[in-house]
Protein backbone atom coordinates (compact mmCIF):
# COMPACT_ATOMS: atom_id res chain seq x y z
CA UNK A 1 0.00 0.00 0.00
CA UNK A 2 2.39 2.43 0.90
CA UNK A 3 5.18 1.36 -1.73
CA UNK A 4 2.54 1.88 -4.59
CA UNK A 5 2.03 5.81 -2.85
CA UNK A 6 5.42 6.31 -2.88
CA UNK A 7 5.83 4.78 -6.76
CA UNK A 8 3.15 7.42 -7.64
CA UNK A 9 5.30 10.36 -5.37
CA UNK A 10 7.83 9.51 -7.61
CA UNK A 11 6.56 9.59 -10.90
CA UNK A 12 5.01 12.91 -10.33
CA UNK A 13 8.00 14.06 -9.81
CA UNK A 14 9.43 13.00 -12.87
CA UNK A 15 6.32 14.10 -15.01
CA UNK A 16 7.43 17.58 -13.40
CA UNK A 17 10.83 17.54 -13.53
CA UNK A 18 10.86 15.87 -17.77
CA UNK A 19 8.04 18.04 -20.23
CA UNK A 20 5.69 16.08 -21.98
CA UNK A 21 7.08 16.19 -25.43
CA UNK A 22 4.96 18.66 -28.03
CA UNK A 23 2.86 17.33 -30.04
CA UNK A 24 3.59 17.90 -33.45
CA UNK A 25 1.55 20.49 -35.31
CA UNK A 26 -0.73 18.68 -38.33
CA UNK A 27 0.61 19.40 -41.58
CA UNK A 28 -1.75 20.28 -44.30
CA UNK A 29 -1.42 17.27 -46.84
CA UNK A 30 -0.17 18.78 -50.23
CA UNK A 31 -3.03 18.60 -53.17
CA UNK A 32 -2.02 15.72 -55.12
CA UNK A 33 -1.62 17.25 -58.63
CA UNK A 34 -4.06 15.96 -61.33
CA UNK A 35 -2.51 15.27 -64.55
CA UNK A 36 -3.97 17.96 -66.66
CA UNK A 37 -4.36 14.99 -69.86
CA UNK A 38 -7.59 13.98 -69.04
CA UNK A 39 -8.49 10.37 -69.83
CA UNK A 40 -11.39 10.97 -71.32
CA UNK A 41 -13.95 13.98 -71.76
CA UNK A 42 -15.75 15.08 -68.16
CA UNK A 43 -18.10 18.11 -69.19
CA UNK A 44 -16.53 20.77 -66.07
CA UNK A 45 -16.33 23.38 -69.24
CA UNK A 46 -20.12 23.11 -69.49
CA UNK A 47 -20.61 25.14 -66.79
CA UNK A 48 -20.21 28.44 -68.43
CA UNK A 49 -23.10 27.27 -70.64
CA UNK A 50 -25.47 26.44 -67.97
CA UNK A 51 -24.73 29.83 -66.35
CA UNK A 52 -25.39 31.55 -69.59
CA UNK A 53 -28.85 29.69 -70.11
CA UNK A 54 -29.96 30.32 -66.15
CA UNK A 55 -28.65 34.19 -66.62
CA UNK A 56 -31.19 34.43 -69.93
CA UNK A 57 -33.87 32.59 -68.31
CA UNK A 58 -34.16 34.65 -64.98
CA UNK A 59 -32.74 38.22 -66.55
CA UNK A 60 -30.36 40.21 -64.10
CA UNK A 61 -30.93 43.57 -62.17
CA UNK A 62 -28.72 46.77 -62.85
CA UNK A 63 -29.70 49.95 -61.46
CA UNK A 64 -27.71 53.32 -62.15
CA UNK A 65 -27.89 56.58 -60.75
CA UNK A 66 -27.44 59.96 -62.26
CA UNK A 67 -26.19 62.80 -60.22
CA UNK A 68 -25.21 66.56 -61.36
CA UNK A 69 -26.66 70.00 -61.58
CA UNK A 70 -29.35 70.65 -64.24
CA UNK A 71 -28.76 70.86 -67.84
CA UNK A 72 -25.50 68.81 -68.48
CA UNK A 73 -27.53 66.22 -70.50
CA UNK A 74 -27.63 63.61 -67.46
CA UNK A 75 -31.16 61.79 -69.25
CA UNK A 76 -29.82 62.21 -72.53
CA UNK A 77 -26.32 59.82 -71.89
CA UNK A 78 -28.59 57.47 -70.48
CA UNK A 79 -30.83 56.93 -73.13
CA UNK A 80 -27.65 57.05 -75.46
CA UNK A 81 -25.84 54.60 -73.08
CA UNK A 82 -28.88 52.02 -73.76
CA UNK A 83 -30.55 53.14 -76.98
CA UNK A 84 -33.61 53.91 -75.86
CA UNK A 85 -35.51 56.05 -73.83
CA UNK A 86 -34.91 55.04 -70.32
CA UNK A 87 -34.65 57.99 -68.40
CA UNK A 88 -36.90 60.65 -68.29
CA UNK A 89 -37.25 63.56 -70.91
CA UNK A 90 -33.89 65.17 -71.20
CA UNK A 91 -35.09 68.96 -72.68
CA UNK A 92 -34.50 70.79 -69.51
CA UNK A 93 -37.33 72.47 -67.24
CA UNK A 94 -39.97 73.78 -68.66
CA UNK A 95 -40.89 77.35 -67.85
CA UNK A 96 -44.52 76.16 -65.88
CA UNK A 97 -42.05 73.73 -64.31
CA UNK A 98 -40.40 74.86 -60.87
CA UNK A 99 -37.01 73.80 -59.76
CA UNK A 100 -37.39 71.62 -57.00
CA UNK A 101 -36.64 73.31 -53.76
CA UNK A 102 -34.86 70.06 -52.69
CA UNK A 103 -32.89 67.01 -53.76
CA UNK A 104 -35.68 64.62 -55.12
CA UNK A 105 -35.01 61.17 -56.26
CA UNK A 106 -37.01 59.53 -59.11
CA UNK A 107 -36.38 55.96 -60.34
CA UNK A 108 -37.89 54.77 -63.86
CA UNK A 109 -37.75 50.97 -64.20
CA UNK A 110 -37.56 49.24 -67.66
CA UNK A 111 -36.64 45.79 -69.07
CA UNK A 112 -34.83 45.79 -72.49
CA UNK A 113 -33.85 42.24 -73.78
CA UNK A 114 -31.22 42.14 -76.33
CA UNK A 115 -30.17 38.55 -77.89
CA UNK A 116 -32.51 36.73 -75.45
CA UNK A 117 -31.08 38.48 -72.25
CA UNK A 118 -33.07 40.79 -70.06
CA UNK A 119 -31.76 43.45 -68.22
CA UNK A 120 -34.41 44.96 -65.58
CA UNK A 121 -32.90 48.18 -65.55
CA UNK A 122 -33.53 51.34 -62.95
CA UNK A 123 -32.47 54.34 -63.81
CA UNK A 124 -32.19 56.62 -60.80
CA UNK A 125 -32.28 60.64 -61.61
CA UNK A 126 -31.69 63.34 -58.85
CA UNK A 127 -33.17 66.27 -60.29
CA UNK A 128 -32.55 69.68 -58.07
CA UNK A 129 -28.99 68.63 -57.36
CA UNK A 130 -27.17 71.62 -57.43
CA UNK A 131 -29.37 73.81 -58.49
CA UNK A 132 -30.28 75.68 -55.04
CA UNK A 133 -28.10 79.19 -54.01
CA UNK A 134 -27.13 77.48 -50.83
CA UNK A 135 -26.26 73.68 -51.72
CA UNK A 136 -24.89 72.72 -48.63
CA UNK A 137 -25.22 69.10 -47.45
CA UNK A 138 -27.33 68.43 -50.73
CA UNK A 139 -26.04 65.16 -51.38
CA UNK A 140 -27.89 63.78 -47.78
CA UNK A 141 -31.06 62.76 -50.09
CA UNK A 142 -28.78 60.65 -52.39
CA UNK A 143 -27.07 58.84 -49.32
CA UNK A 144 -29.65 58.81 -47.54
CA UNK A 145 -31.69 56.50 -50.37
CA UNK A 146 -28.84 54.40 -51.22
CA UNK A 147 -29.03 53.07 -47.63
CA UNK A 148 -32.29 52.54 -47.93
CA UNK A 149 -31.97 50.19 -50.73
CA UNK A 150 -28.80 47.83 -48.42
CA UNK A 151 -31.54 48.20 -45.34
CA UNK A 152 -34.36 47.05 -47.21
CA UNK A 153 -32.25 43.85 -49.01
CA UNK A 154 -30.85 43.11 -45.74
CA UNK A 155 -34.19 43.17 -44.11
CA UNK A 156 -35.34 40.58 -47.18
CA UNK A 157 -32.52 38.72 -46.40
CA UNK A 158 -32.85 38.19 -42.27
CA UNK A 159 -36.54 37.10 -43.27
CA UNK A 160 -37.03 33.26 -42.20
CA UNK A 161 -39.06 32.21 -45.39
CA UNK A 162 -36.63 33.79 -47.53
CA UNK A 163 -37.79 35.12 -51.19
CA UNK A 164 -35.78 32.81 -53.95
CA UNK A 165 -34.99 35.62 -55.87
CA UNK A 166 -34.91 39.03 -53.36
CA UNK A 167 -35.25 42.18 -55.70
CA UNK A 168 -32.27 43.78 -56.22
CA UNK A 169 -33.01 47.87 -55.57
CA UNK A 170 -28.72 48.46 -54.50
CA UNK A 171 -27.67 51.34 -56.53
CA UNK A 172 -24.63 49.55 -59.21
CA UNK A 173 -23.15 52.05 -60.36
CA UNK A 174 -23.46 56.18 -60.04
CA UNK A 175 -22.01 58.67 -62.59
CA UNK A 176 -21.44 61.54 -61.66
CA UNK A 177 -21.50 65.02 -64.09
CA UNK A 178 -18.95 66.99 -64.29
CA UNK A 179 -19.37 70.71 -65.68
CA UNK A 180 -17.55 71.72 -68.75
CA UNK A 181 -15.37 74.35 -67.04
CA UNK A 182 -12.29 73.79 -68.22
CA UNK A 183 -10.88 75.23 -64.45
CA UNK A 184 -11.36 72.63 -61.38
CA UNK A 185 -14.05 70.96 -59.30
CA UNK A 186 -16.33 73.25 -57.77
CA UNK A 187 -16.32 72.36 -53.69
CA UNK A 188 -19.86 70.81 -53.99
CA UNK A 189 -18.00 68.18 -56.49
CA UNK A 190 -15.49 67.09 -54.28
CA UNK A 191 -18.10 66.90 -51.15
CA UNK A 192 -20.45 64.76 -52.79
CA UNK A 193 -17.96 62.31 -54.12
CA UNK A 194 -15.64 62.38 -51.01
CA UNK A 195 -18.80 61.11 -49.11
CA UNK A 196 -20.20 58.70 -51.04
CA UNK A 197 -17.42 56.74 -52.79
CA UNK A 198 -17.76 55.08 -49.37
CA UNK A 199 -21.39 53.61 -50.09
CA UNK A 200 -21.66 53.54 -54.38
CA UNK A 201 -19.21 53.07 -57.64
CA UNK A 202 -18.87 56.35 -58.22
CA UNK A 203 -17.97 56.93 -62.41
CA UNK A 204 -16.78 60.81 -63.07
CA UNK A 205 -17.88 61.72 -66.27
CA UNK A 206 -17.15 65.34 -67.77
CA UNK A 207 -20.48 66.31 -69.55
CA UNK A 208 -20.99 67.94 -72.90
CA UNK A 209 -17.24 67.60 -73.36
CA UNK A 210 -17.75 69.18 -77.11
CA UNK A 211 -17.46 72.54 -75.18
CA UNK A 212 -14.18 72.28 -75.12
CA UNK A 213 -11.09 71.97 -77.43
CA UNK A 214 -8.81 68.77 -77.50
CA UNK A 215 -6.02 70.55 -75.96
CA UNK A 216 -8.60 71.86 -72.83
CA UNK A 217 -10.21 68.68 -72.75
CA UNK A 218 -6.85 66.62 -71.81
CA UNK A 219 -6.19 69.41 -69.26
CA UNK A 220 -9.08 69.35 -67.80
CA UNK A 221 -9.06 65.48 -67.14
CA UNK A 222 -5.59 65.95 -65.57
CA UNK A 223 -6.56 68.37 -63.45
CA UNK A 224 -9.76 66.32 -62.33
CA UNK A 225 -7.28 63.16 -62.02
CA UNK A 226 -5.15 65.12 -59.52
CA UNK A 227 -7.98 67.09 -57.91
CA UNK A 228 -9.24 63.09 -56.75
CA UNK A 229 -6.03 62.36 -55.75
CA UNK A 230 -5.07 65.04 -53.47
CA UNK A 231 -7.96 65.18 -51.75
CA UNK A 232 -8.07 61.18 -50.82
CA UNK A 233 -11.37 60.54 -53.40
CA UNK A 234 -11.39 56.76 -54.85
CA UNK A 235 -13.65 56.33 -57.63
CA UNK A 236 -14.35 52.79 -59.43
CA UNK A 237 -12.50 51.10 -60.46
CA UNK A 238 -10.76 51.21 -56.77
CA UNK A 239 -7.38 50.05 -56.54
CA UNK A 240 -7.88 48.00 -53.53
CA UNK A 241 -10.23 45.87 -55.02
CA UNK A 242 -8.11 44.30 -58.08
CA UNK A 243 -8.17 40.80 -57.96
CA UNK A 244 -4.99 40.08 -59.74
CA UNK A 245 -2.23 41.18 -61.80
CA UNK A 246 -4.64 41.27 -65.24
CA UNK A 247 -7.13 43.00 -63.37
CA UNK A 248 -4.38 45.51 -61.81
CA UNK A 249 -3.30 46.57 -65.03
CA UNK A 250 -6.36 47.24 -66.81
CA UNK A 251 -8.03 49.56 -64.17
CA UNK A 252 -4.63 51.04 -63.82
CA UNK A 253 -5.04 52.34 -67.83
CA UNK A 254 -8.83 53.43 -67.18
CA UNK A 255 -7.46 55.57 -63.86
CA UNK A 256 -4.37 56.89 -65.12
CA UNK A 257 -6.00 57.64 -68.76
CA UNK A 258 -9.79 57.43 -69.26
CA UNK A 259 -10.99 58.74 -66.24
CA UNK A 260 -13.04 60.78 -65.89
CA UNK A 261 -14.57 60.02 -68.96
CA UNK A 262 -15.46 63.03 -71.63
CA UNK A 263 -18.61 63.01 -72.77
CA UNK A 264 -21.17 63.75 -75.37
CA UNK A 265 -24.89 62.71 -75.17
CA UNK A 266 -27.19 61.93 -78.53
CA UNK A 267 -30.58 59.96 -79.06
CA UNK A 268 -31.03 61.61 -82.24
CA UNK A 269 -29.50 59.98 -85.98
CA UNK A 270 -27.92 62.01 -88.95
CA UNK A 271 -26.56 60.35 -91.82
CA UNK A 272 -22.99 60.78 -92.21
CA UNK A 273 -21.16 59.33 -95.46
CA UNK A 274 -24.57 56.98 -96.37
CA UNK A 275 -24.48 55.34 -92.43
CA UNK A 276 -27.04 56.66 -89.67
CA UNK A 277 -25.14 57.60 -86.42
CA UNK A 278 -26.09 58.90 -83.24
CA UNK A 279 -24.37 62.54 -82.91
CA UNK A 280 -25.42 66.27 -82.50
CA UNK A 281 -25.64 68.48 -85.33
CA UNK A 282 -23.67 72.23 -85.17
CA UNK A 283 -23.13 74.53 -88.19
CA UNK A 284 -19.27 72.85 -88.22
CA UNK A 285 -20.58 69.55 -88.63
CA UNK A 286 -22.21 66.35 -86.66
CA UNK A 287 -20.83 65.34 -83.29
CA UNK A 288 -20.54 61.88 -83.64
CA UNK A 289 -21.05 60.16 -80.40
CA UNK A 290 -19.40 57.07 -81.17
CA UNK A 291 -16.68 58.55 -82.72
CA UNK A 292 -13.49 58.15 -80.28
CA UNK A 293 -11.57 61.26 -82.32
CA UNK A 294 -14.97 63.05 -81.01
CA UNK A 295 -15.87 62.17 -77.72
CA UNK A 296 -15.27 59.19 -75.04
CA UNK A 297 -18.84 57.75 -74.90
CA UNK A 298 -18.05 54.50 -76.58
CA UNK A 299 -15.03 54.40 -73.92
CA UNK A 300 -17.92 54.90 -70.85
CA UNK A 301 -20.44 52.37 -72.74
CA UNK A 302 -17.95 49.50 -72.61
CA UNK A 303 -16.83 49.95 -69.75
CA UNK A 304 -19.94 50.52 -68.25
CA UNK A 305 -21.74 47.65 -69.99
CA UNK A 306 -19.46 45.18 -71.79
CA UNK A 307 -16.40 45.24 -69.88
CA UNK A 308 -17.19 46.24 -65.98
CA UNK A 309 -20.95 45.46 -65.26
CA UNK A 310 -20.37 41.99 -63.46
CA UNK A 311 -17.42 44.13 -61.44
CA UNK A 312 -20.06 46.68 -60.46
CA UNK A 313 -22.06 44.46 -59.17
CA UNK A 314 -20.14 42.26 -57.34
CA UNK A 315 -18.65 44.91 -56.00
CA UNK A 316 -21.82 46.59 -54.60
CA UNK A 317 -22.88 43.17 -53.28
CA UNK A 318 -19.11 42.20 -51.51
CA UNK A 319 -18.21 45.74 -50.52
CA UNK A 320 -20.41 48.37 -50.26
CA UNK A 321 -23.21 46.07 -48.78
CA UNK A 322 -21.28 43.72 -46.90
CA UNK A 323 -20.05 46.95 -45.46
CA UNK A 324 -23.49 48.50 -44.55
CA UNK A 325 -24.46 45.30 -43.42
CA UNK A 326 -21.67 44.31 -41.01
CA UNK A 327 -22.17 47.93 -39.25
CA UNK A 328 -25.84 47.48 -39.23
CA UNK A 329 -25.55 44.15 -37.45
CA UNK A 330 -23.07 45.57 -34.93
CA UNK A 331 -25.11 48.60 -33.79
CA UNK A 332 -27.85 46.14 -33.42
CA UNK A 333 -25.52 44.16 -30.86
CA UNK A 334 -25.35 41.35 -33.65
CA UNK A 335 -28.81 40.78 -34.12
CA UNK A 336 -30.28 40.88 -37.61
CA UNK A 337 -32.48 44.23 -37.77
CA UNK A 338 -36.29 43.73 -37.15
CA UNK A 339 -38.99 43.33 -39.58
CA UNK A 340 -42.81 42.52 -39.63
CA UNK A 341 -42.39 38.97 -40.80
CA UNK A 342 -39.87 38.57 -37.45
CA UNK A 343 -42.26 39.95 -35.23
CA UNK A 344 -45.24 37.83 -36.29
CA UNK A 345 -42.83 34.51 -36.05
CA UNK A 346 -41.90 36.06 -32.34
CA UNK A 347 -45.05 36.73 -31.25
CA UNK A 348 -46.74 33.21 -32.66
CA UNK A 349 -44.00 31.54 -30.23
CA UNK A 350 -44.84 33.34 -27.53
Amino acid sequence: MFKGSADNKIEAAMSELVPEPRQKPAVPMKPVGINSNLLGYIGIDTIIEQMRKKTMKTGFDFNIMVVGQSGLGKSTLVNTLFKSQVSRKSSGWNREEKIPKTVEIKAIGHVIEEGGVKMKLTVIDTPGFGDQINNENCWEPIEKYINEQYEKFLKEEVNIARKKRIPDTRVHCCLYFISPTGHSLRPLDLEFMKHLSKVVNIIPVIAKADTMTLEEKTEFKQRVRKELEVNGIEFYPQKEFDEDLEDKTENDKIRQESMPFAVVGSDKEYQVNGKRILGRKTPWGVIEVENLNHCEFALLRDFVIRTHLQDLKEVTHNIHYETYRAKRLNDNGGLPPVTAETEENHESNL
